[in-house]
């Protein structure tokens, strides 16, 4: 775990070279233990999958979304040992996405967090931002309505009065 917390801080130090190499180093661990180790005070363990999820958020971090994207291909969510953890896979995806421009398809990553870690979802902060941000910057479907309205982000002010459909 604290190879990878230290990949983490490299990744938002800028350091891209040394998180992955933090990462790998990570994954050679897990890959010796050959199951999840679970931790006390620590839901999610410590996997080649919790490695895998670390690694989305941190390319994430370092400005690659395109390695983001091709992080979370090579994971399945459902190998994640918890519903927040499926959720944070999403909501990384998203964020990549969203990098790219891809409106969409952040919004169905996004409503796909939301179906498997709904509290989750609803309540991060990082989520509201971003649902926030989709609200006033283009058209608004009502799947991208129903999100905002379950997060309590239902000020029709921030809506685009443009933009609404």
């Amino acid at each position: 775990m604290l190879v990878q917390s230290a990949a983490c801080t490299a990744a938002r130090g800028r350091d891209a070279q040394g998180m992955r190499d933090l990462t790998k180093e990570a994954a050679a661990i897990a890959t010796t233990l050959r199951s999840t180790t679970r931790l006390r005070n620590h839901g999610g363990g410590f996997s080649t999958a919790t490695i895998q999820l670390h690694l989305i958020s941190a390319e994430n971090s370092t400005g690659d979304s395109s390695r983001a994207l091709t992080a979370a291909q090579a994971l399945a969510p459902q190998e994640l040992p918890t519903a927040e953890r499926r959720a944070r896979y999403y909501t990384d995806v998203a964020t990549a996405y969203a990098a790219w421009g891809r409106r969409d398809e952040r919004v169905r990553a996004l409503l796909a967090a939301e179906r498997v870690a709904p509290e989750e979802t609803h309540a991060r902060p990082a989520v509201k931002s971003m649902v926030q941000g989709l609200l006033v910057s283009g058209r608004t479907t009502g799947e991208l309505r129903g999100l905002a309205a379950r997060s309590r982000l239902t000020n029709s002010s921030l809506w685009c009065s443009s933009c609404r459909s």
